[in-house]
């Protein structure tokens, strides 16, 4: 059994030559888990070249389980792997 809840959140989303990110923030103190998943309301955004907007919208929360807490934290350990850099170079400029 899920348990979902209703929350306040901030969103920046800034579209620019030195930045391009979209951040959001739930306001109070709620804490994000693994496998917890959030759910922002509202129309999607499309922001122009060089502008930068925040705003406050509601989001839903919707808690995992013990196991899908436990599968994302395991599937995890799997997945680090992709970050890895791995170069079959001996260092030498090319």
């Amino acid at each position: 059994m899920t348990r979902s809840f209703d929350t306040p959140c901030t969103i920046e989303v800034e579209h620019g030559f030195d930045h391009l990110h979209a951040h959001v923030e739930l306001d109070g103190d709620v804490q994000i888990y693994p496998g917890d998943k959030v759910r922002v309301h509202g129309t999607s955004i499309r922001l122009p070249y060089g502008e930068r907007l925040v705003e406050h919208r509601m989001a839903t929360v919707t808690r995992a389980t013990p196991l899908g807490r436990f599968w994302t934290r395991l599937k995890a350990r799997f997945e680090i792997t992709e970050l890895y850099e791995i170069s079959f170079s001996n260092g030498r400029a090319l």
